[in-house]
């Protein structure tokens, strides 16, 4: 499925309720021209139950015995208020209605001392009163439901014509689910959620990817779709007057309320900014009523071609003061990889409770209302904030209020108090409930809000009826055959893999550009390699990779054997080993990089093309056991222990494509600072053992039935821990050292602004090591043009600051999202983004180096170029241009 689909399972916020022994309104929503209203609003007057209609304007709405008033809204059009008796019992009833475009007039309008839309004068309230409803609700329960839908109306044969699509994935319906959970809120912004009920349309045992922890909430000032890396400008954020435009389109009276209609666009067409209505309530408090808002390309969004929000907001039953989102629905269209399809999003809210920040709002002074036949007066922007200090003072506690009351509500749902629902752990923001997904269609019939539209129905009924067969045995070795069958590009640059599906056994083989390489010290080699893995049902696994090695100039055969079995995936828990002979590069970095344009390759091709043979190998003979385990939420525990027969190798050819005159290969003997006299060491036996903590504190995480899910938003920094300790006489081991290192990583979002990445490592050596260069604590350098990882340094030599003594080591950098290049129309037009580096590094040799880097990613979607200056101790020593993957 593309990346988009997943993402925008992650955008809803909504809620609803179960009800039994009740009987059901039902009925059709049109527009005066008899066509269906879809995703239409029904809400119980005076109450927090809801629903919406489908996408062919059907409804219905399951209630107690009793009389009712149901309000019916859709954005834009004008409210309609039916008084309807239930008779209970399983009784149905029919309710068509027909709802009207709401007639927005713009009467005569009087403007002193300002040429502006009287619009500006009404949105810089709404802008002044934003703290005000961003706080106003201290906590809530409520009951959630969300219904997800996604088709694909176009499907390409093969992803940037090299990848094979699935012959399983076809134009049509791809995602539907629903879900019902139980959701709690409290200041400032803490989200938990538990998923009671769960389906997926031809999935019995797969679970809903809907959360309501992922929403838009307009009083922020910046928000995330999901379809960019960086936000969009609310119309309504503090400085929204630097991106939108304004026009009051007219005003309308609702239930005495003046309800102001305004038209938001970009100032610019490459703003960052949403095209549409918004809807401002003349209350008082200048909230939010309504709004339709729509971002398209041009704002900056990628993946899909338009996107759109419509949110209507209500007072809370019991507590008019506070208003909350009563239903929330998101639309899109759009293409990527070649794919094309659209989709929906809609979710209601149910048996609510909320508990105020305020007993009431603010009193601010306002004009006395004017004749019924006067004209109506806008206040003038200047006007308008002149009234901040008034406001200002009337709502100064807004924060510290609803903290106070947050926590009040905290520390009543933490007692499992708030609504009955239980309180999930400290970290925990979603719990998906033993059983969710093994409810049956009657259930589903009963507390369903949205009726399923005809194509829903038949998708389930297709979809679920064929699932037996689809997991049948000849069904997926039918499908295998196909997938089984490779291509040029698997072989070459992916490499291919062979399923056996309903085993859930797969075996991959490397590509060519990983299997077949050449060095200086093995000549031309044959690296092939291969990969078993086995999973099960319940997320453990096991993998076997056996690697044959040979180097025809070398005449030496490597065959090792690694593997690893994930005992208990809920803790992440898992032992591996790796035995046999390896040849390997002196940075342990170099070894472990797996990418297609890897180094190995990257060395290959300088040494044969160059005569460049910048990597450095030695054979190594031993044994490595490995342990890890998240210890408690946010705490991972590493444990290495190894024994190794390492043997210093030399170059054994000469033998290259294209001579570079006047340059000759360098010795297989690296050269370094800190050891002038040479770094040859003959041959070394080595015990050791490595221990690493990493602590991620604030750790939030989701838990299924099938384990736990870290997610990476913590506002904290990641740290780690870290000791390798070599053993002298333990297995004839000839080395002794103790390396102590620690760690810290953050990643920081910084608005329009764009997202700072910092990872730093420090270290020492402690008392008198006795080891050989191998043991050195190397950093990963470059000497190329290509870069595999921008994480590391770019112009420094791979070994020449190698170390046996104390170091720090930085990488710093800043992706500015198309900040500046957004303003530019071609840099805009190409979606361009610059970037930023510094690179440090610090040791007794090296003192300190710095490189700093300027650059642009996200060239033709994949490709990032950089220009790196590298200074020493204030003196500049190199410059150079680097090339790499930069999505």
């Amino acid at each position: 499925m593309p990346r988009y689909l997943l993402v925008l399972l992650l955008l809803a916020t909504c809620v609803v309720g179960r009800h039994t022994q009740a009987g059901v309104i039902r009925g059709h929503i049109v527009d005066p021209q008899g066509a269906a209203l879809p995703f239409a609003n029904i809400a119980v007057r005076g109450s927090a139950t809801s629903t919406a209609s489908n996408e062919q304007g059907n409804y219905q709405l399951r209630l107690e015995a009793g009389r009712y008033e149901l309000v019916f809204q859709y954005v834009g059009y004008r409210p309609v208020i039916e008084q309807v008796r239930v008779a209970g019992g399983d009784s149905a009833t029919v309710l068509n209605v027909t709802l009207t475009p709401e007639n927005y007039k713009l009467g005569e309008v009087v403007v002193r001392g300002s040429d502006k839309d009287p619009a500006y004068a009404i949105v810089q309230q709404a802008i002044n009163w934003r703290r005000y409803h961003r706080a106003e609700v201290a906590a809530f329960s409520a009951r959630m439901y969300i219904k997800a839908l996604f088709r694909l109306t176009d499907v390409p044969g093969k992803i940037l014509g090299l990848i094979k699509v699935g012959p399983d994935l076809k134009p049509g319906i791809v995602y539907l689910s629903e879900s019902v959970s139980d959701l709690t809120f409290r200041q400032p912004g803490k989200i938990q959620e538990r998923m009671i009920s769960s389906r997926v349309s031809g999935s019995s045992k797969g679970f809903s990817f809907n959360r309501a922890s992922k929403n838009f909430n307009f009083y922020d000032n910046l928000l995330q779709s999901g379809f960019a890396e960086r936000g969009f400008v609310s119309p309504v954020a503090q400085n929204a007057l630097l991106f939108y435009r304004y026009e009051l389109v007219g005003t309308s009276v609702q239930n005495g309320i003046t309800i102001d209609k305004i038209r938001v666009t970009p100032r610019r067409r490459i703003d960052p900014a949403f095209t549409g209505f918004i809807y401002i309530a003349e209350d008082g408090t200048w909230r939010l009523h309504s709004l339709d808002l729509s971002l398209n390309a041009d704002a900056g969004i990628e993946y899909v071609d338009k996107m759109r929000v419509e949110i209507l907001y209500a007072p809370a039953p019991g507590h008019p003061q506070a208003w909350i989102i009563q239903s929330q629905k998101v639309f899109l269209n759009g293409e990527a990889l070649g794919f094309k399809g659209n989709g929906s999003i809609n979710a209601v809210l149910s048996n609510y409770r909320v508990t105020p920040t305020y007993a009431a709002p603010p009193v601010v002074a306002a004009a006395p209302p004017a004749a019924a036949d006067a004209p109506v007066r806008r206040e003038t922007v200047a006007e308008v904030r002149q009234q901040r200090p008034r406001l200002r003072a009337a709502t100064s506690n807004i924060r510290r209020e609803a903290r106070t009351r947050g926590q009040q509500a905290a520390a009543t749902a933490d007692s499992g108090a708030v609504a009955g629902v239980e309180p999930l752990a400290k970290g925990e923001i979603m719990h998906i409930e033993q059983g969710a997904n093994e409810r049956d269609a009657a259930y589903w019939n009963e507390v369903r809000p949205i009726p399923l539209s005809d194509e829903e129905t038949k998708d389930y009924r297709v979809k679920d009826s064929v699932e037996v067969v689809h997991k049948s045995r000849p069904y997926q070795d039918s499908l295998d055959h196909i997938r089984n069958k490779p291509s040029p590009g698997d072989l070459l640059l992916t490499g291919y893999t062979y399923s056996n599906t309903f085993a859930r056994r797969f075996i991959l083989v490397t590509p060519l550009t990983t299997a077949l390489l050449y060095n200086t010290v093995e000549g031309a080699v044959v690296n092939a390699s291969a990969t078993f893995i086995q999973r099960y049902e319940d997320r453990r696994n096991y993998s076997l990779v056996p690697t044959l090695r040979y180097g025809f100039a070398s005449r030496q055969l490597s065959p090792s054997l690694r593997g690893g079995y994930t005992f208990r995936p809920e803790s992440f828990s898992r032992v591996g080993f790796a035995v046999g002979r390896t040849i390997l590069d002196f940075d342990p970095g170099a070894n472990q990089q797996q990418t297609a344009i890897n180094t190995p390759l990257i060395n290959s091709i300088y040494t044969l093309f160059a005569n460049r043979n910048y990597a450095k190998y030695y054979q190594r003979d031993g044994l490595e056991l490995t342990y890890r385990t998240e210890l408690v939420n946010g705490l991972a525990l590493s444990l290495a222990a190894g024994y190794a027969d390492r043997r210093e190798l030399h170059n054994t050819t000469t033998e290259l494509i294209s001579d570079v005159p006047g340059r000759a290969f360098t010795p297989n003997e690296p050269v370094a600072a800190e050891r002038p006299a040479g770094t040859g060491f003959g041959r070394s036996r080595s015990t050791t053992l490595d221990v690493q903590l990493t602590w991620q504190p604030g750790q939030q995480y989701i838990t299924r039935p099938d384990g736990k899910f870290n997610l990476r938003n913590s506002r904290y920094p990641r740290l780690t821990l870290g000791l390798r300790q070599g053993l002298r006489n333990v297995l004839n081991s000839d080395v002794r050292f103790s390396r102590l290192e620690a760690g810290v990583r953050k990643e920081l979002a910084l608005g329009l602004f764009g997202e700072s990445v910092l990872n730093a490592t420090a270290g020492t050596y402690l008392g008198n090591p006795d080891l050989t260069f191998i043991d050195f604590r190397h950093f990963a350098g470059n000497r190329t043009a290509l870069a595999v990882s921008f994480e590391q340094f770019q112009l420094l030599d791979y070994y020449r600051y190698s170390t046996a003594r104390r170091y720090v080591e930085a990488h710093f950098s800043h992706h500015f999202n198309g900040f500046f290049f957004n303003k530019i129309p071609l840099m805009r037009r190409l979606r361009w983004q610059e970037v930023a580096t510094v690179n440090y590094l610090h040791t007794p040799a090296a003192g300190n180096y710095v490189e700093l880097g300027v650059g642009v990613e996200h060239i033709f979607k994949a490709l990032r170029v950089d220009f790196f200056t590298a200074v020493q101790s204030g003196q500049r020593l190199d410059s150079g241009v680097r090339v790499g993957l930069g999505f």
